[in-house]
């Protein structure tokens, strides 16, 4: 159940119809979960998630994008060369922090696959990989998370509305000492253009929520947890350059703020921005190209960051009333988020 299903309304904006990232045309979201014991006491409780910008050939058809480092303490995949460029390659993909390796080979073999060109009669791929440290409640040291697992995430990704709490990525995330994982929302705003918002959320004490007014009071969620990190994909149909993605990304420190972070010492909190209204072709003779981006002295651009802040706050929110009770490694539990 979302949050706007328990009568909670974060903000003016209007959601999208499905509250969803994939509310921007052509986003998908593919999700793989493991949820199974390895022996006595170590257990499998992680996944993948895939997030896919278009439905197209994303190598060949790179889209605009830019990465916000809020709180660098995290191990990502391909942002240098992603700030770089500005174009996003591949899919983005979530897992966790000992899964980046496993994660960026299985997109690599996808993309590979898809482009046989690649390092032969062109040039390498930039695969982007995001992830937050899970293990509490995973075996993070035996490796559950293979190759093949990313593949999957990909071919399953829909454009439906994404799973969301302790599923693919999420299974094993905590959030404000309760369980925390995968959440979605979205923003409608002038000229119908959408953004979305997906986050990875893993961070945060309990009494550092700020949104105690939701919370029943009698369950008690984990007093003593690892500051945590997030990771936050932020999609939009509207004309951005990279740079103007750099900015609406930043607003997503925002909602994540209203939440209670205050982006702890140890938290890896990044954001990933990209815009779907262009995209650049990997194959072309042309030496220069148009590109249409709004003007930043507009109303609109106020507007793109209420819904970047909005949607991140939702999203978290989401992430919370979506997960369910959770038990990992070495019997270590995690309640479901108390709502009233």
């Amino acid at each position: 159940m979302k949050v706007r299903d328990r009568g909670v309304i974060i903000g003016t904006l209007s959601p999208g119809i499905n509250n969803c990232i994939t509310d921007v045309k052509g986003v998908k979201v593919g999700h793989v979960t493991l949820d199974y014991p390895i022996d006595d006491t170590e257990y499998a409780c992680t996944g993948v998630t895939a997030i896919l910008p278009h439905e197209g050939n994303m190598f060949q058809e790179k889209v605009t994008a830019a990465s916000y480092v809020i709180n660098g303490f995290g191990k990502t995949t391909g942002l240098v060369q992603l700030n770089e460029l500005g174009v996003l390659e591949s899919p983005i993909m979530l897992t966790n922090t000992f899964g980046v390796p496993a994660v960026t080979q299985g997109t690599l073999e996808y993309m590979l696959e898809q482009n046989p060109e690649i390092g032969d009669a062109t040039g390498t791929v930039n695969v982007v990989v995001g992830e937050c440290n899970d293990s509490f409640l995973n075996s993070i040291r035996h490796f559950p998370v293979k190759p093949e697992h990313a593949i999957e995430a990909i071919m399953k990704a829909t454009d439906k509305t994404a799973d969301e709490g302790a599923v693919g990525a999420g299974k094993g995330m905590v959030c404000f000492g309760y369980k925390g994982g995968i959440g979605s929302s979205s923003r409608i705003i002038s000229k119908n253009y959408t953004v979305g918002c997906l986050v990875l959320s893993n961070f945060g004490k309990r009494e550092e929520f700020k949104c105690s007014y939701l919370m029943d009071e009698e369950t008690e969620g984990l007093t003593e947890t690892s500051d945590g990190s997030i990771m936050i994909v932020l999609a939009t149909d509207a004309p951005l350059s990279d740079r103007q993605l750099l900015r609406v990304a930043k607003r997503c420190g925002i909602g994540l703020g209203r939440t209670g972070s205050h982006f702890s010492n140890g938290s890896g909190d990044i954001v990933i921005a990209f815009s779907t209204a262009q995209k650049t072709p990997h194959f072309t003779k042309e030496e220069t190209e148009i590109r249409t981006q709004l003007r930043e002295d507009q109303p609109i651009m106020n507007e793109l960051f209420t819904a970047a802040a909005e949607a991140t706050e939702e999203a978290i929110l989401n992430s919370l009333s979506q997960a369910e009770k959770t038990i990992g490694r070495n019997g270590h539990t995690v309640e479901a988020f108390p709502f009233k």
